[in-house]
């Protein structure tokens, strides 16, 4: 979404809004092409308004000029917005007259730069991206609705009228069927049919779509030159007036000046008058949002437009059309699509067209109307078709049921209404599925496997509002009797005072009538709830002298789900760290290697002061890393000890090619205390080869993949190696496995998934307690 700003410009990269030399002619060229599908639309969105033709063409010079001299934007261009045309009808029968309709304009103009200094743009960001998609495909889908019967000459409907219900009373499917029932004009057919598939082979041609020539000012060439040598050729092919650029002519300086209107100032204390203003602000500026938004995703660049200073644009803009007689202007998609579409690069084609336009306008009316609407009609059809695509709805069906139905309802709905009520349906449907999915996820719930008990941890989501009481409510019910609960807010930033009473109450009645312990943390002051601590989320020494080996296997084991599904648990690190302080109680001790992709706090997803860490390259045992294991078994009393290697393991493939290649470590690599580590993997080297039944040249020569497979058995057997040296070497640890207060597992870790796999020794391996079952996976809950 685009971010909030004043007036100032978007970020980006220095330079855009003042183009080079190449981009300057590529910002002339798309002018030129928006030009000539503005100035249809600047009169037919005026003839469905009701209003002068004139206006329409005032409003859209205002928008190439004022606006966007103004505007932040690199690529909306604005002019008369067919989203107002309902409203337009309505305010100027409403207020008698179209002078008075012009000082609601000018007010509604200065309403709107007041949007924009108190940075109303910031409602863009709330605007879901399914239904700015939507928006972009609706009018992608209108544009080839309403262009097919311009195309073969059937103009009965104004250009740029985009309402579902026509002024001609027809609506866009009866319009469409009439057409095909034959209400069609040869000449202007030939005209919209040959532009159409020109448009569409040029785009197939690479060279030409990139060439400096804009294949539209082609279409409108040829098309001219055809109308004019059809004229004469009878009825069905000769193109009248009827089907050609209507611009009103004036015979002299006066008669043109005079086709200029000014606002009533008398009506400046009619009530109504603000009460159209301010309607016209209001849709505008949502207009103006939605669209601007819309085509900051057409852009290639990608950039942003500062939306609070599109709103000032807008609204100087909207002043100046009130004083002048122009149609109230929005930024537009249309404008806009084609813009991007002809390779804008800045503000400067929106400038261009809108001096186009008043060039046309004053001083080439009449050749102007010599341009056929078919011919027009054909590139705003292809540009429906791009904004349309096939490939647009094939990607919101990926993306689940949560974007796609917002985007196909935005879509349905601006077809089948207009664009204000549209837009406002597909909102309405995205706050539904929005709705939905916090009542359905209002919390994450996480079961957290422990010695003395579960513990069960409710986070509250960033917005908890009262919809969602009930839902927490069933959660809190869910908890069994004597159970543990942690509710952590911490992430929250807003939580509904019906959700902090029912919290309230839990804590202080609910629970402890229960027989359940409540762990409050992470509530703001301002919502009266103390952090409140009845039971301790880390290791004690009370709980490690209850718990087995097996159950802290299991403890591990859940860790690890929860750090492959991506639900680690929310801790408290700083109290873990006070409570702490005083002395240590780890349940486990992890010999694992080096490797930086393998944390064994964080695999395993555990807090200050649950496990020993001893890291080795290789998850070899030495003499220091076998006194750390003693120490943990035989003095800090730890319950399992786990020998965790894991796949691509440098240590390990660096040993085997060493070990196959027979070079000394010192002699290879520079590292003199290298060796001892490949001594401690070289049993395991062989062993493997000898069971792949591979000689060590064969070895060094295997493809990355077979290799790899390879490397990943001797890392498996060195785990189990290492497993069968520290029983060996140890006493202690091996007097405690043998009676049970300790167990010696191995496991793998995948660094490609982030799971932990247990590994069995061969039973003529087994020695003591170093027997384990095979892994059974135990899912947090949600």
């Amino acid at each position: 979404m685009s971010q909030s700003s004043s007036t100032s410009p978007s970020l980006s990269p220095p330079g855009d809004q003042s183009p080079s030399s190449g981009g300057a002619i590529r910002d002339v060229i798309a002018g030129l092409v928006v030009f000539l599908v503005a100035l249809p639309l600047c009169l037919g969105i005026a003839l469905a308004s009701g209003a002068d033709l004139f206006s329409g063409l005032i409003a859209g010079i205002v928008g190439g000029l004022v606006v966007g001299a103004i505007s932040g934007s690199h690529t909306s261009v604005s002019g008369p917005a067919a989203g107002l045309t309902a409203i337009v009808a309505a305010q100027i029968t409403l207020l008698g007259s179209f002078e008075a309709f012009l000082l609601a304009v000018a007010i509604a103009g200065v309403i709107q730069i007041g949007f924009g200094i108190a940075r109303g743009g910031s409602l863009s960001a709330y605007f879901p991206s399914s239904v700015i998609k939507g928006l972009l495909a609706a009018i992608g889908v209108i544009l080839i609705l309403k262009q097919i019967p311009h195309v073969v000459g059937h103009d009965a409907d104004p250009e740029g009228e985009m309402s579902f219900h026509q002024p001609d009373q027809e609506t866009t499917f009866s319009e469409l069927l009439t057409t095909i029932a034959g209400d069609i004009h040869y000449g202007a057919a030939v005209i919209g049919v040959f532009s159409v598939l020109f448009l569409l082979t040029w785009d197939r041609i690479t060279w030409l779509k990139k060439s400096l020539i804009p294949a539209p000012l082609l279409v409108v060439l040829i098309g001219t030159a055809v109308s004019l040598f059809l004229q004469g050729q009878g009825t069905g092919w000769s193109i009248g007036a009827d089907h050609l650029v209507q611009i009103p002519i004036a015979g002299s300086a006066s008669e043109f000046f005079s086709l200029i209107r000014f606002p009533d100032f008398s009506q400046v204390l009619n009530p109504a008058i603000y009460m159209a203003a301010v309607t016209i602000a209001i849709v505008a500026s949502l207009e103006t949002l939605l669209n601007l938004e819309a085509v900051d995703k057409l852009d290639p660049r990608k950039r942003n437009s500062p939306p609070s200073r599109e709103l000032v644009a807008q609204g100087c803009g909207n002043l100046v059309c009130g004083l002048i007689g122009g149609l109230p202007v929005t930024s537009v998609i249309v404008r806009g699509s084609v813009n991007v579409g002809s390779g804008a690069k800045s503000k400067l084609s929106t400038i261009v067209h809108g001096i186009l336009l008043l060039v046309s306008v004053v001083f080439l009316p009449q050749y102007m109307n010599m341009i056929p609407l078919s011919a027009l009609a054909a590139i705003l059809l292809v540009t429906g078709f791009k904004l349309a695509s096939p490939s647009l709805f094939k990607q919101m069906w990926r993306d689940g049921k949560y974007q796609f139905v917002p985007f196909v309802t935005t879509v349905v709905a601006i077809v089948l209404t207009d664009l204000l009520i549209g837009i406002l349906i597909g909102l309405g449907v995205a706050l539904v599925f929005i709705l939905h999915s916090n009542l359905r996820r209002p919390v994450r719930k996480i079961v957290e496997h422990h010695s003395d008990g579960d513990i069960v941890h409710i986070e509250l989501a960033n917005q908890v509002s009262f919809l969602n009481r009930a839902a927490l409510e069933r959660l809190f019910d869910g908890v069994s009797a004597g159970a543990k609960l942690k509710i952590d807010a911490s992430r929250s930033d807003y939580i509904d005072p019906d959700v902090l009473s029912l919290v309230r109450e839990y804590a202080s009645t609910t629970g402890p009538a229960r027989g359940t312990q409540v762990n409050l943390v992470g509530f703001k002051k301002t919502y009266r709830i103390d952090d409140a601590i009845q039971f301790a989320e880390y290791t004690t020494h009370d709980i490690q002298r209850q718990i087995t080996p097996d159950q802290v296997l299991r403890i591990l084991q859940s860790g690890n789900e929860r750090f492959v599904s991506g639900e680690r648990l929310n801790r408290d690190l700083g109290r873990q760290v006070a409570g702490t302080a005083d002395g240590q109680n780890p349940l486990a001790a992890v010999l694992s290697c080096i490797d930086s992709r393998v944390p064994a706090e964080l695999v395993f997803d555990q807090g200050v002061g649950d496990i020993f860490s001893v890291r080795v390259a290789g998850n070899v045992v030495g003499t220091k890393s076998l006194g750390s294991l003693e120490y943990a078994v035989g003095v800090a009393k730890v319950k399992l000890v786990m020998v965790l290697g894991h796949t691509a393991c440098g240590a390990v493939t660096s040993s085997a090619k060493l070990v196959a290649s027979e070079q000394d470590a010192m002699d290879a690599t520079g590292c003199e205390h290298l060796q001892p580590i490949v001594d401690e993997i070289a049993p395991c080297v062989g062993d493997v080869l000898n069971q792949s039944s591979l000689t060590a040249a064969e070895f060094l020569e295997l493809p990355q993949e077979r290799s790899s497979t390879v490397v990943n058995s001797i890392a498996t057997e060195n785990v189990l190696h290492t497993i069968g040296q520290i029983l060996s070497r140890s006493t202690v640890i091996r007097e405690s496995a043998k009676a049970g207060e300790v167990k010696v597992v191995g496991a793998m870790y995948d660094v490609r998934t982030g799971r932990v796999n247990l590994v069995t020794p061969d039973p003529s391996m087994r020695d003591g307690g170093t027997e384990v079952s095979a892994l059974a996976h135990h899912s947090p809950q949600h």
